[in-house]
């Protein structure tokens, strides 16, 4: 039978920039890889193979708006004397009750998708919703 407490809290989760500074703003982040394939037509068969081709990393990252600095990174790409910023995150998620799911990863290669300007909503608080691929990662612990 499961054990709830043992069910991982996602209020553990923490996000780390390059500078090692925990991202306190951000409140949901994400990593995936995608796995790509291409079908694989077989003599003898109607049913159709697959084979893994490519994997794309891609993440998203949401938070309340503090600063300018990270959207003021991300801009540099839009100044043609730069180039794109690129850099690394942590993920990490620890919750107490359950040592087990401790998870760190290390994001390699990040660069983001947009540039996050600027938005809000009367009567809201500021979020931003900053979507990025990444080249790796690995896992830390």
């Amino acid at each position: 039978m499961l054990d709830a407490t043992k069910t991982i809290n996602g209020s553990f989760g923490k996000m780390i920039d390059a500078d090692g500074d925990w991202l306190t703003n951000v409140t949901q982040a994400e990593a995936t890889g995608e796995i790509n394939k291409e079908e694989v037509l077989r003599a003898g068969t109607r049913v159709v193979g697959h084979k893994v081709t490519t994997i794309t990393y891609s993440g998203n990252m949401t938070g309340y708006k503090i600063t300018n600095k990270l959207a003021k990174k991300i801009a540099q790409v839009a100044d043609d004397s730069q180039g794109a910023f690129v850099t690394e995150l942590v993920m990490k998620i620890d919750d107490p009750e359950n040592h087990e799911g401790k998870t760190w990863v290390r994001l390699k290669g990040v660069q983001f998708d947009s540039i996050p300007i600027l938005s809000y909503e009367v009567g809201s608080l500021v979020t931003e919703e900053t979507p990025f691929t990444f080249t790796g990662f690995e896992y830390l612990e």
